[in-house]
């Protein structure tokens, strides 16, 4: 299956921002309760992007683990190597396809995480199969990605500005199916568990901006609302209006997210 779909760093970047100005739960707070880290450990994080979560990991442990993240993309690697080093982090950053086979040794990690990319992977089995064989016996792959349920305003109010259907999304439409049943028939045991973060926007503007980063990010995707830069603009200022009827309606904006995170052990 191939996922058309084109990612800035950018656009990206705007969005988390956003999670963490305007949400009301830490979700990486919530990472690091359901994972128990232990000092010493060697961990794989596929699909890395800037490196938040390997920082993350390697702030928790006080710099007393061996991490490796990997990313397909360049300019993603290079940034997560500046903020790295910004904070004295030693992590090994390295390019990796998560559609080809890793460059990793067999029975490596104790630890394979993927937050919100694995669903981007051509072939699932495939993708899961490789985390899987890296993983030392025993050792776990947690995966984080949107449920069916995720952001459900965000939707609501680009159907009710464009009235055209949406499409299907890799994340909330594979994620919680596919994917979680693919784990199941890879790992000797899969472990469901639900975060759900509330943003709150006290105006319409943060909501715009998170839209429009994700209209952008997604473009290829969303294709179908929308045909090159005027009419993205058309659309946006449509969403706009949408936006602003509810937000005068309700005297706010809560848009929820939905995050499925999956922990299996080999």
């Amino acid at each position: 299956m191939k996922i058309e779909f084109e990612e800035t760093s950018k656009d990206l970047q705007t969005r988390i921002n956003i999670h963490e100005q305007f949400g009301g739960r830490d979700i990486d707070a919530w990472m690091l309760e359901k994972l128990n880290l232990t000092k010493g450990m060697k961990i794989l994080d596929v699909g890395c992007g800037s490196g938040k979560q390997c920082i993350a990991f390697s702030d928790a442990l006080d710099g007393e683990v061996d991490i490796t993240g990997g990313d397909v993309s360049q300019e993603l690697l290079d940034k997560a190597r500046v903020a790295s080093a910004k904070k004295s982090a030693e992590i090994d950053y390295i390019e990796l396809n998560f559609n080809e086979r890793f460059p990793l040794e067999d029975n490596s990690y104790d630890l394979v995480t993927c937050c919100f990319a694995i669903y981007y992977a051509a072939d699932i089995p495939f993708t899961i199969s490789e985390m899987h064989r890296v993983l030392r016996p025993g050792g776990q792959l947690f995966s984080t990605g949107p449920m069916p349920e995720n952001k459900q305003l965000f939707y609501e109010i680009i159907f009710e500005a464009t009235q055209r259907p949406i499409p299907p999304m890799p994340g909330s439409s594979r994620y919680g199916s596919e994917i979680l049943e693919s784990m199941k028939e890879t790992f000797s045991k899969v472990e469901t568990h639900i975060f759900e973060n509330p943003l709150t926007f006290p105006s319409v503007d943060p909501f715009i901006d998170y839209t429009r980063a994700s209209l952008s990010e997604d473009r290829k995707l969303w294709r179908g609302l929308f045909q090159g830069a005027d009419d993205f603009e058309r659309v946006m200022d449509q969403i706009r209006q949408a936006a602003a009827r509810r937000f005068d309606r309700d005297g706010k904006l809560v848009m929820t997210k939905v995050v499925g995170g999956f922990i299996a052990t080999k």
